[in-house]
């Protein structure tokens, strides 16, 4: 019989279930709601929650769970990285090896990835995702390492 999860461990859990449903749920209402379509490394930003929410089912259902919590984590982090990256090119800091940029010839048939469509408070979609996607898993790694904390302090 496994030992139930402490409270820590629970909302980790909930947080890699939730965050990469709720972003994911957001793109495709984005897209289909307001025909906001993605490029394709909007693409790469969605494929890491896709993971992601495997990896939160996965550990409701067998052990080890904080493993599949942790590499959800990891897994949501990964598409904070790529949406840093998109954000970058969406402000010409750099550009992408996709191919999918003004200075891509054949780009035109294809949804930008050098343009935001759409942008709150100067920040865009990708930046959106790379800020909630970095905080989430940060906030679901911090909430794992306190059980381990307090488990540690117990003992000793």
């Amino acid at each position: 019989m496994t030992t139930p999860l402490p409270l820590s461990d629970k909302y980790a859990r909930l947080l890699a279930l939730a965050v990469p449903a709720l972003l994911l749920g957001g793109a495709y209402i984005s897209e289909y709601g307001f025909g906001l379509f993605p490029c394709e490394l909007c693409w790469w930003q969605r494929y890491p929650h896709f993971v992601a929410l495997v990896l939160a089912i996965l550990s409701f259902a067998m052990p080890p769970k904080r493993v599949w919590v942790a590499l959800a984590g990891l897994a949501i982090a990964v598409s904070g990285a790529i949406g840093v990256f998109h954000a970058g090119v969406e402000y010409h800091w750099w550009e992408s090896p996709l191919g999918c940029t003004a200075t891509d010839p054949f780009a035109i048939e294809f949804v930008r990835c050098d343009e935001a469509a759409w942008t709150l408070w100067g920040v865009s979609l990708a930046g959106f995702n790379a800020l909630f996607s970095l905080g989430s898993a940060i906030a679901i790694w911090v909430l794992l390492l306190a059980r381990e904390k307090a488990v540690g302090e117990k003992r000793a």
